[in-house]
């Protein structure tokens, strides 16, 4: 596990999390769940069942975004099959507590595990595809890397291989932090992720720019990954620029993968 917790500080933590309480009530096919993650600090993760029977992503949201962002974009990750879980962070949201880097990384192991079982528990598929954005690479990497043998595939967008690049690039101060060291152990993280990865970036980007998504696929691990560039867009608007070639990557990925870990379930 990274040690992001020297990076706590109101320097770096000012410029790097915008938390916002927006949480309005549950569209008629989602539902809401709180995750317990630290003494009187817990989690709200917001589901969108679109069947029973399709796989889901857990999705890890931008740094300015909260799930209920999501309520307008669920649907079309039913258009193509897939159900949607999105963890909110400490202080978004429903949830309570101060964001910080250290928790973000601590609470994503505990939501993964919970996320899981309120899944079994309600009779639905527990097998789960990790999804980050921009913020949410650092938890989606950082599971990909913990639960390899669980996790059925990774999908990275608009992300980068160590937020360490981030803050470099927007100049953001640390003050007594070996960021060359970090930067080191998040490389060496990667090159050990094995699961399937989709790596999705706009071409546009200049707050992560497409080198960092090139980066991170030179460096995975995995002999299974890809890596889509959308042509003319930007961090924020790559949904709405790339909209057909978002979602067709995102369900072919998810189709294949699933087709294959299945095939490797009837060979054991």
């Amino acid at each position: 596990m990274i040690d992001y917790s020297v990076l706590d500080q109101p320097s770096v933590l000012q410029f790097i999390f915008y938390p916002r309480k927006d949480h309005p009530l549950c569209l008629d096919n989602a539902f809401d769940f709180s995750i317990p993650v630290d003494p009187d600090v817990s989690i709200s993760c917001r589901f969108y069942v679109g069947d029973q029977h399709w796989p889901w992503i857990l999705f890890f949201h931008g740094n300015g975004e909260v799930a209920s962002d999501y309520d307008g974009i669920a649907p079309q990750y039913h258009q193509i099959k897939l159900n949607l879980v999105v963890a909110d962070y400490r202080g978004y949201g429903a949830s309570n507590g101060i964001p910080t880097l250290g928790g973000l990384v601590h609470d994503s192991h505990i939501i993964f595990d919970a996320v899981r079982r309120e899944l079994a528990g309600r009779d639905l598929r527990n097998d789960l595809w990790v999804m980050g954005r921009s913020l949410g690479s650092i938890p989606a990497l950082e599971l990909a890397h913990q639960h390899q043998k669980v996790i059925h595939g990774l999908i990275i967008e608009s992300g980068c291989p160590s937020f360490i690049r981030v803050i470099r690039h927007l100049g953001i101060p640390t003050y007594g932090v070996d960021l060359e060291k970090i930067d080191h152990e998040c490389i060496e993280m990667i090159m050990r992720i094995t699961v399937p990865t989709l790596i999705i970036h706009g071409e546009k980007d200049t707050l992560i720019p497409p080198r960092e998504a090139k980066d991170l696929y030179r460096y995975l691990g995995s002999d299974n990954k890809q890596l889509v560039i959308i042509p003319s867009a930007n961090h924020n608007d790559i949904l709405s620029v790339g909209f057909q070639k978002y979602f067709e990557s995102l369900q072919q990925f998810v189709e294949v993968t699933d087709r294959r870990n299945g095939a490797k379930k009837k060979t054991k």
